[in-house]
């Protein structure tokens, strides 16, 4: 079946294109042109006037959403998620733990292997984000004390084989001892490595850089604070061009003065939009699990205890319009931060995070504020409501 999408625009990897025809065939995109250049072909025609194509979201720090929570890591909560976060404009993403007691997290990690791969309806899962359990006491957020494990190649290695190979990427504070182990043996096996939930001083970060770390977790969030005498996490992050990072844009984890200023360090490169979802995300305010953490969420905020915030209900498709309000960037500048730069960063982006030929057929189409239309996966129209 050939479905015919148009457009005002559409966003490819290095260009924008005007009055767009995208051509689909059995669920893959057979080629991308413009009506410049070519009469609307035959076919099941979509027109959608003024409005934008992109590629799908990919969320690599998610835990869950719609009332599931990803360490379930049952079919159905796999389901209920990619279905919620498809309604949201994502395609694909990392399904990511909590500190938990070891054999709950190897049991989370063998469900998730299972699933992953498999035919899921919504969005789907492309691998692991392993938050967890190597991390700082000091800075551990909403994790549990008392999961929390020093790193040991043993360790990361019960993990990796429960996971069956689909740990993407890992979080882990650079100043714990055992750690730059750790980072070496994850990264010879292919994963990607995240700093954050540390406390570590700047010379504790570079030695995490110098050992394969690429990226950061929740930037600002769970880290030490910047001193103009000793940077820390934070200042090194923010200097350095070749480190991507995290960012949760939904005006209470980072204030829009901050964003503004991690936009400018950052750029359109490296920055990465992420939403740290829970369960709770898209449901009414209550008592949710996150994890085996209670968080009480009140207001669309997340928190255990007195008020550490314990993940977010953010979207990823508000997140970018959050994004683009707080800088004053283009949202459609915006997108490549939920879509091109997490691939980049995972290692996938031959796979995800652009739209050409040859690929699967997964693009969001969003109005000119930013707002969903509709999500196509695989060449299908999500019902978007």
């Amino acid at each position: 079946m050939r479905r015919v999408i148009t457009a005002e625009k559409l966003l490819t990897p290095d260009q924008v294109i005007s009055q767009p025809i995208v051509v689909i065939e059995d669920g893959v995109i057979a080629r991308i042109t413009s009506r410049a250049e070519e009469a609307t072909p035959r076919g099941d025609v979509e027109d959608y006037p003024g409005a934008t194509i992109v590629p799908t979201f990919f969320d690599v720090h998610i835990h869950g959403s719609g009332g599931a929570d990803v360490m379930d890591a049952t079919r159905d909560s796999l389901t209920t998620v990619g279905q919620f976060l498809a309604r949201h404009g994502v395609g694909s993403y990392l399904a990511t733990t909590v500190s938990a007691p070891m054999d709950t997290t190897l049991h989370s990690l063998c469900g998730l292997a299972k699933l992953i791969g498999s035919d899921i309806d919504g969005a789907r899962p492309l691998g692991i984000h392993l938050e967890g359990p190597f991390i700082s006491h000091a800075k551990r957020g909403a994790h549990a004390e008392r999961d929390l494990l020093q790193p040991t190649a043993a360790l990361f290695n019960r993990m990796w084989e429960a996971a069956e190979g689909h740990i993407r990427l890992m979080t882990i504070a650079p100043e714990l001892p055992g750690a730059e182990e750790v980072i070496a043996r994850a990264i010879e096996l292919g994963v990607r490595i995240s700093l954050g939930h540390s406390n570590a001083g700047m010379e504790d970060t570079l030695r995490g850089i110098r050992a394969g770390a690429t990226s950061a977790t929740h930037t600002f969030n769970a880290m030490r604070r910047f001193d103009h005498r000793d940077p820390g996490i934070l200042g090194v992050v923010l200097d350095r061009a070749d480190l991507f990072a995290e960012i949760i844009c939904d005006g209470l984890h980072v204030n829009p003065t901050a964003v503004r200023m991690f936009w400018k360090e950052k750029g359109s490169e490296r920055a990465i939009l992420v939403t740290d979802a829970m369960s709770a995300t898209g449901m009414p305010d209550g008592n949710y699990r996150l994890g085996e953490l209670d968080v009480r969420v009140v207001n669309g905020k997340c928190v255990i205890g007195e008020d550490t915030l314990a993940g977010s209900t953010l979207t990823m498709d508000r997140a970018v319009r959050n994004f683009a309000a707080f800088t004053g960037v283009e949202f459609g500048a915006v997108t490549a931060l939920a879509t091109r730069n997490p691939a980049r960063m995972i290692g996938l982006d031959s796979q995800v995070g652009a739209l050409e030929a040859g690929r699967a057929a997964d693009l969001t189409v969003l109005s000119p504020k930013g707002e969903v239309i509709e999500t196509i996966l695989r060449g299908q129209a999500v019902t978007v409501a």
